[in-house]
């Protein structure tokens, strides 16, 4: 599967603690909540042949969960490809009990699972960030009882933790290919708003040659990091620094030709 991480935030995230992002978006600056702008997305992500939206989800009462039902009616609107998968984020900004968790996974089973473009079984990536022993992943196998898929991040001797997920990937856009559990993930930069320069400074050539290395890794899960998150300057959507004849700018046509 090629899956996009996908942030439905703005307008909310167009500035990092008080810092506006860098870069320019062809459609500008945006809301996530637009209709025109939802689908300007699905099509450029079929462009790029990624087949999985992974939703950043910070829970039910979040303003941004309220967005998804648009993202899944126009995906099926549109007669699209393109399946919904969640990156549940909470789980790198605290430490939810194993109740919460259950709860939340059958708050989206519910809520969301039975919907034509939601990927079956229901899929969710974890944000594991502070987490470095294999009790996350007990706790996640104890907690998700209605069989959804589950895909935790990298912690040290993953392998050998007794509570085995659906599969392993990790999240580190300031390197441009991580390869490790069941993924391969590229990033095309990373220039965070209240950054003063970049971390990982753009290279379309490099990227291209991310691309061939991920198609060629063969991994079940193949990443890019990210669709959309502009605080980070890690997307790959259209900007104006780097825009193409095709109207999807050179990352999404490296993607459409596979890195060719």
């Amino acid at each position: 599967m090629r899956a996009a991480f996908y942030y439905p935030w703005f307008p909310e995230t167009w500035s990092v603690n008080g810092k506006h992002v860098f870069y320019h978006p062809l459609l500008g600056y945006y809301r996530s909540d637009d209709q025109a702008v939802v689908d300007a997305h699905i099509r450029a992500m079929d462009y790029a042949k990624i087949t999985v939206a992974i939703v950043s989800w910070w829970g039910p009462s979040s303003a941004y969960n309220s967005r998804i039902p648009l993202l899944l009616d126009r995906i099926a609107a549109l007669g699209s490809p393109l399946r919904v998968a969640f990156y549940y984020e909470k789980e790198g900004f605290g430490n939810p009990t194993q109740a919460e968790v259950a709860s939340d996974l059958v708050y989206l089973k519910t809520a969301y699972g039975s919907h034509a473009s939601t990927r079956k079984p229901l899929t969710v990536f974890v944000y594991n960030a502070d987490d470095t022993t294999c009790s996350v992943a007990d706790k996640w196998k104890a907690a998700n009882t209605g069989g959804a898929y589950i895909n935790l991040k990298v912690i040290s001797g993953f392998q050998t933790c007794a509570s085995q997920p659906g599969g392993w990937h990790q999240y580190g856009p300031v390197s441009r290919e991580q390869k490790i559990g069941t993924a391969f993930a590229i990033s095309p930069g990373f220039w965070r708003a209240d950054e003063a320069s970049p971390r990982l400074a753009r290279d379309p050539a490099a990227w291209q040659q991310n691309v061939r290395n991920m198609v060629a890794s063969g991994r079940p899960w193949q990443l890019i990091t990210t669709f959309d998150e502009w605080g980070e300057g890690t997307a790959v959507e259209a900007a104006t620094e780097w825009s193409s004849p095709s109207g999807f700018g050179i990352y999404l046509d490296a993607l459409h030709n596979d890195g060719r």
